[in-house]
């Protein structure tokens, strides 16, 4: 996901979208250490998403306060 597009979205769905990216994270090093993986860029990809998740929610929470 792009910056922007997570900034358009509720604190509540933000929170829900991340949960299912560090689901999809651990699904992944599952497969990985089973040798099913074949796109190892994914995992870095994911660990993105949830530092810009994360990083938006923090912008959230200090505008708010």
């Amino acid at each position: 996901m792009k910056p922007k597009e997570i900034r358009e979205l509720t604190p509540a769905e933000i929170e829900t979208r991340l949960r299912e990216v560090r689901e999809a994270l651990v699904q992944l090093r599952m497969r990985k250490h089973t040798g099913q993986v074949e796109k190892t860029h994914e995992l870095r990809d994911l660990r993105k998403d949830i530092a810009r998740l994360e990083t938006i929610i923090n912008e959230k929470n200090s505008a708010a306060a």
